[in-house]
């Protein structure tokens, strides 16, 4: 190695020492102190309840008038009553809800529509007096079913007829809930009382079957011919087939336990104290 080398390698080392000495400050001087970090922590704490929302401060108490009629509103505009809880989380401010419905209550008192209580909750509700305004009548459509027509038609081609004549035709028992529903329809009625033992009681037509199938009488409901015209029987019908003339009950019938002179009994009358007897 020659001097120059020497000297050149001798110059390098105290340059690279100075680098390392200018190294080493920045990095003290980079590093914050203890000092800086709590000051720095104080102000994010400042910073932040400064940006933080405040907590929740009490309504503004309402004005008497404006909160009724808030309420009012309400109770109207409700599809199902409501609560004091329910109609105080609704108003935009503080209210006495009880006092508000005390007064309500007083205010409606006597009127078409009065503040109700039901249930713990509130509600708007007619004046019980006033609910026959909103009453309706509807006739409800029913349909019969087959038990029921077979009997109304043997009634009304065999009448006056027993239920026993009647379970004959058709060849099966007659429940009671079919002439009960004929009897309520008021298509059928009691005719009397046949006199026979026992003394059974007869059904036959009434006007109110008359006015609903339009019919001037019995005697011009369709016969044989005009049943099989309007499809309603079987062209392969045995020959000996018939379907009787229908007539009006006999007066006969109706009286068939009063005397000659007599005036007939109220056999709808006496058929059901009988019953009432006999469940006695």
């Amino acid at each position: 190695m020659t001097a120059d080398d020497l000297a050149l390698e001798s110059a390098a080392e105290p340059v690279t020492e100075a680098a390392e000495t200018a190294d080493a400050a920045q990095t003290v001087e980079a590093a914050p102190t203890d000092e800086a970090i709590d000051e720095t922590a104080e102000a994010a704490a400042e910073d932040a309840t400064e940006t933080a929302p405040p907590e929740d401060e009490p309504l503004a108490a309402l004005p008497e008038d404006a909160a009724e009629r808030m309420v009012e509103a309400l109770l109207f505009a409700s599809a199902s009553p409501l609560s004091d809880e329910d109609i105080a989380g609704r108003l935009p401010g503080a209210a006495d809800v009880p006092v508000i419905m005390a007064r309500l209550c007083e205010r409606y008192a006597g009127r078409g529509v009065e503040v109700r209580k039901v249930a713990d909750r509130w509600t708007l509700r007619t004046a019980p007096d006033l609910g026959f305004l909103l009453e309706t009548e509807k006739v409800e459509q029913r349909k019969l079913s087959r038990a029921a027509l077979e009997t109304l038609a043997i009634i009304a081609y065999h009448q006056p007829a027993t239920r026993a004549e009647i379970e004959e035709v058709r060849g099966v028992a007659v429940s009671k809930g079919t002439l009960d529903l004929l009897l309520e329809i008021g298509w059928i009625k009691i005719a009397g009382r046949r006199r026979a033992p026992g003394k059974p009681v007869t059904y036959a037509t009434s006007d109110g079957f008359l006015e609903h199938f339009g019919l001037e009488s019995v005697e011009h409901l369709p016969g044989l011919d005009e049943l099989k015209a309007a499809g309603l029987l079987d062209g392969r019908l045995p020959p000996d087939f018939s379907v009787p003339a229908p007539k009006d009950a006999p007066d006969a019938d109706l009286g068939a336990d009063a005397e000659d002179g007599e005036e007939p009994p109220d056999f709808a009358s006496d058929f059901l104290e009988g019953e009432a007897d006999d469940a006695g």
